[in-house]
């Protein structure tokens, strides 16, 4: 598998400093939200608030526990990352610490949040889909 291929969808709603305040150009741009991009059939749901990483929406809920924050940490090791456990868990190169994937765990809905251009962006979205998924 490859990298994400949103990569051009995420640019598209994002600008410089010098339009921030271009109304009619935001107006323009939100627009394409109407049509939304999928990967690996999960929708994209949204961009990380300050890092713009592309959000996919899991098919289930989680709620972590033993068990899945371990086969979390085993999807890690086998991408090469280690496992940050803050507000929520985030995938960490161990080779640099850059952080390539994040999962959100919300009342009502699941997130994860993978870097456009990590190599194996794809791959890593379906692997934690598949093994974050309730028994």
């Amino acid at each position: 598998m490859t990298k994400l291929t949103v990569g051009p969808y995420v640019a598209s709603m994002k600008t410089s400093p010098a339009h921030v305040r271009d109304r009619p150009a935001f107006l323009a741009r939100v627009r394409l939200r109407d049509d939304v991009p999928t990967v690996a059939g999960l929708p994209l749901v949204g961009l990380g608030g300050s890092c713009g990483k592309p959000a996919f929406l899991l098919p289930y809920l989680i709620r972590w526990d033993d068990a899945n924050t371990q086969a979390l940490e085993a999807v890690g090791a086998e991408f090469g990352c280690f496992v940050e456990y803050g507000a929520y868990p985030h995938l960490k190169l161990q080779d640099g610490g850059q952080e390539v994937a994040a999962v959100q765990d919300w009342s009502n809905m699941g997130m994860v949040f993978i870097r456009p251009g990590y190599e194996r962006g794809e791959e890593l979205l379906v692997r934690l889909r598949d093994s974050l998924a309730p028994a």
